[in-house]
């Protein structure tokens, strides 16, 4: 006979998910975020309690951002483990659909648990219960459906046996790896059923690397050695696949120079002589000029974001071929790629056996140096000390506090494009960016997320003022628990970023910078003294010096440390870069508009759909 263990759903999830292990003997899950609610206080609440020595449970102060804060902690470790995140019902749930929609756009693993509305339906409709008129299954847990890898809705105790197994298969699976929302009606939560002993025992979750297909892999290799021009384009597959060290051989055994997209920056050293530095629209000249002429571009670990491709107008070769070696059939059959669907290490290791002594021709020595005469200066800090900072003496001044400890974190506004470009990683995951979904008010509780994967790091967060007032309440969550990170605020008064987008295009300045935005006139925020209230140590600073100053200081600070400084809102790198689609007016009584629209008409001539 079967042994059983009583237990409720919710007390049974949290045992279940406590017993699942990595190769490395720790938990999977390495801990739960939860704001409690009445859809999963009394049921997750006293199963979480309980399990307090096998999986700890954190508070944070928005279900948005405590699962940004677990997703980074998963992206830092290179997916090897993640986190749990649990909600009320209601608006509780739906704060989180932003960051299932990041995890799935950049294919990171979380497991997402709303509370859900009550299975037996007797008090329906229950508080916060969104009601579909026409569909009585339907919750406000739905718009997790488009944004989850797997979806399922607990709606009976023992639907666990199954439901469970199947989110930790996704969770770990790299071809499948993205977030994983389970809905659990709050009924059920508190509901026990006789629960197998055998479910709960602990299980290891090997990572799998599949090899490629003979026929792929030989077709691969057959355009590669018909290749003149090969470029490789690095994303983030190659991290989590733990295979920097075999690009390097890879490159270095072929001579095929490589570019790093935002996700795979840092996959070699900066100054590798293969290493052509960024690719795309925030990418710069040596890794653009190399793709533009490549007859053969092989994409390892990249999903072709329009970033990367620039908006499919970058591979201008009229001759050229795309291989792309990928984990996800859906990425590597892109825009009529040769697919060659495996693990990033093994596939790599694999191709340059198959390719024996080919070597690509080709020196990037002197389009390198160029580039860097050009940029570096642009990072120096400037000798006018009235002058306010630009974005790129920023970057400077903390390039020069960094070690080789440091990682560099952002997400949306200016800085991504100007780290792409400017940053000089040394380190692989020395650099995380999270540009797949580019959002906002990811910084600061990814910066906390950075610093418990990895508490050894020293973590510089950059954050611009309009991405700090998005979301900035785990800074009290980060000083509650004592991790230390360092936050450099950029206040340029308003969304420069987009505000030069608009000007890009030909539009006025409306509605971006504050000066521009109706009442902005009167907007007179106190950065410093708003990050000193939640709990962190904060500064405004007057000069980039005193920005070198205050850096110089973090070691010694426990908890988040702010540094705020005014900053220019319209120099950027001005070398680099490529074409963007942004569809601009066809009409339009502006000069400038029908300028920027004749301009977009010619550089769409170039866009390949191929």
């Amino acid at each position: 006979m079967t042994k059983t263990i009583r237990l409720t759903a919710a007390q049974a999830m949290v045992k279940y998910i406590a017993a699942q292990h990595t190769s490395d003997g720790v938990p999977f899950i390495a801990g739960c975020w939860a704001i409690f609610g009445h859809g999963n206080v009394a049921g997750l609440g006293e199963a979480l309690f309980h399990a307090k020595d096998s999986l700890t449970t954190y508070r944070g102060h928005n279900e948005q951002t405590m699962a940004h804060a677990a997703i980074a902690y998963s992206k830092q470790l290179g997916r090897s483990r993640a986190m749990m995140v649990t909600s009320s019902i209601g608006p509780g749930a739906t704060n989180m659909v932003t960051a299932a929609a990041l995890a799935h756009v950049n294919r990171l693993p979380v497991l997402l648990v709303p509370g859900d509305v009550f299975a037996n339906r007797g008090p329906d409709p229950v508080l916060q219960q969104i009601e579909d008129f026409h569909d009585g299954t339907v919750s406000a847990n739905d718009v997790f459906k488009p944004v989850s890898r797997y979806f399922d809705r607990i709606t009976r105790p023992e639907q666990l046996v199954t439901a469970l197994p199947r989110a930790f298969r996704t969770m770990t699976d790299p071809a499948e790896c993205g977030p994983v929302t389970l809905a659990f009606c709050q009924d059920v939560q508190a509901e026990a059923f006789d629960y197998p002993e055998s479910f709960f025992e602990v299980k290891v979750w090997h990572p799998r690397r599949i090899r490629p297909d003979t026929g792929e892999l030989s077709r691969a290799v057959a355009l590669l050695r018909a290749a003149k021009r090969p470029v490789i384009v690095a994303g983030g597959g190659v991290h989590y696949s733990a295979a920097t060290d075999a690009l390097r051989r890879f490159a270095e055994t072929h001579n095929i120079p490589v570019t790093e997209t935002q996700a795979g920056k840092s996959a070699l050293p900066w100054d590798h002589p293969l290493n052509l530095g960024p690719i795309g629209v925030t990418g710069g000249q040596p890794a653009n000029d190399a793709c533009a002429k490549a007859d053969l571009v092989l994409g390892i670990g990249t999903r072709f974001q329009d970033f990367t491709t620039g908006s499919w107008g970058l591979f201008a070769n009229p001759v050229r071929k795309i291989v792309s070696l990928n984990m996800q059939a859906y990425d590597a059959e892109k825009h009529g790629a040769l697919p060659v669907l495996c693990d990033a290490r093994v596939g790599i290791e694999e191709m340059s056996a198959a390719l024996g002594s080919y070597k690509a021709g080709g020196d990037a020595a002197a389009s390198k140096a160029d580039w860097f005469g050009k940029v570096d200066p642009l990072t120096d800090a400037p000798t006018d000390s009235n002058a306010l900072a630009t974005d790129m003496q920023v970057v400077g001044a903390v390039q020069h506090a960094a070690t080789v400890d440091t990682v560099v974190m952002c997400a949306a506004g200016t800085m991504p494009g100007e780290l792409h470009k400017l940053w000089k990683s040394t380190r692989p995951m020395s650099y995380h960016m999270e540009y797949g979904f580019s959002c906002m008010g990811y910084e600061i509780a990814g910066a906390m997320g950075i610093k418990m994967a990895q508490p050894d790091r020293d973590v510089i967060c950059f954050a611009g003022d309009g991405t700090y007032m998005m979301a900035n309440s785990e800074m009290a969550t980060a000083a509650m628990l004592g991790v230390s990170f360092t936050v450099v605020v950029t206040d340029n008064r308003g969304y420069g970023c987009i505000n030069r987008l608009q000007m890009g295009t030909g539009g006025a300045e409306f509605n971006n910078l504050l000066a521009h935005s109706t009442g902005g006139q009167n907007s007179a925020i106190d950065f410093a003294a708003h990050a000193a209230a939640m709990g962190a140590t904060a500064v405004h600073v007057a000069s980039v010096s005193e920005l070198e100053e205050a850096l110089a200081k973090r070691a010694g600070v426990k908890g988040p440390y702010v540094i705020v400084i005014d900053t220019d809102p319209y120099p950027s790198t001005p070398h680099g870069g490529t074409w963007w689609d942004v569809g601009v007016p066809e009409v339009s009584t502006r000069a400038e508009v029908r300028a920027a629209r004749a301009a977009y008409d010619q550089n769409k001539t170039d866009q390949r759909i191929d």
